[in-house]
């Protein structure tokens, strides 16, 4: 996108953040009608990745997870966007954390933390609620986006409220750089890797690749690992939870880690599967000998 045309673009992206979420979601309904009933956006790719994924369902059930992923799809848009404006009070209304004792007792030992999670519920709208917390300083690791204007963007919205990002091709050099800091560095750990040097196993009834970075990096810090869930009991509702994976992770054994967090991401997909992220192609290498 030019220049020019960004800067006509990003006003209108700002007006539609300030707007309440009730307003939001009205723009939610329509973009769903659109998405859904116009384009048809992926609805091939989704269909086929639920299939694979649940093998033991109807065409009506899997039509009917399909219609409510759309749906949150939706929301999960308009609910991004008004992550570049959204404070304080509107976080704590809209997400809750169940119980951050986790964090509040590896922060009181000053101890560094992994946290490992996956493409469900509105992760944006989590990473902008930890940053409330009192106790690490969260890192996340994402990819740069290869046009300039919207990378910068998206850099500001997830850093705003606190938060820092580590380029996926700096996450070791930024980790040893920053280990006089209590952190948690989070890692969105159900993205397609390369087949060579991944780590294979059965996810959702289907042979997937898993990043092993989660766990060579637990390791090499020695951090434990806290897998954070954030569901959705209701629309404009987040409630976010975390769960202790692994105390001392230079303790496990090979892909003990990235068994540990696939399998604990497939029980929440499996729960709430219209919340995660099934426009992904997540299954698009396959093993090779």
């Amino acid at each position: 996108m030019g220049a020019v045309v960004y800067s006509i673009f990003l006003p209108v992206l700002y007006l539609l953040s300030l707007l309440p979420f009730w307003a939001l979601y009205g723009i939610s309904d329509f973009l769903f009608f659109v998405v859904y009933r116009i384009a048809g956006y992926r609805k091939k790719v989704v269909y086929q990745n639920l299939k694979n994924s649940f093998p033991e369902k109807s065409e009506a059930e899997l039509n009917a997870i399909m219609y409510k992923f759309y749906a949150f799809f939706c929301d999960l848009i308009v609910e991004t966007l008004k992550t570049l404006t959204i404070g304080e009070k509107a976080l704590r209304k809209h997400i809750s954390f169940d119980d951050p004792s986790l964090f509040e007792k590896y922060s009181n030992q000053k101890q560094s933390v992994i946290i490992v999670m996956g493409h469900l519920g509105n992760w944006e709208l989590g990473g902008a609620r930890f940053s409330l917390l009192p106790y690490h300083r969260l890192y996340v690791i994402y990819h740069p986006l290869s046009n300039k204007n919207f990378n910068n963007l998206i850099v500001h919205m997830r850093t705003r409220l606190g938060n820092r990002l580590y380029a996926m091709s700096e996450v070791l050099r930024g980790m040893v750089r920053d280990r006089g800091e209590l952190t948690a560095t989070a890692f969105i750990a159900d993205q397609t890797p390369q087949p060579s040097g991944a780590y294979w196993t059965t996810f959702l009834n289907q042979d997937t690749p898993v990043f092993t970075g989660t766990e060579k990096i637990a390791q090499k810090f020695k951090y434990p690992v806290i897998y954070l869930s954030i569901k959705r009991p209701k629309r404009g509702k987040y409630t976010m939870e975390c769960e202790l994976l692994v105390e001392k992770p230079e303790l496990t054994a090979e892909n003990e880690i990235s068994e540990l967090h696939t399998k604990r991401l497939e029980k929440d997909i499996i729960e709430n599967p219209e919340i995660w992220l099934w426009t992904h192609r997540r299954w698009k290498h396959k093993r090779t000998n």
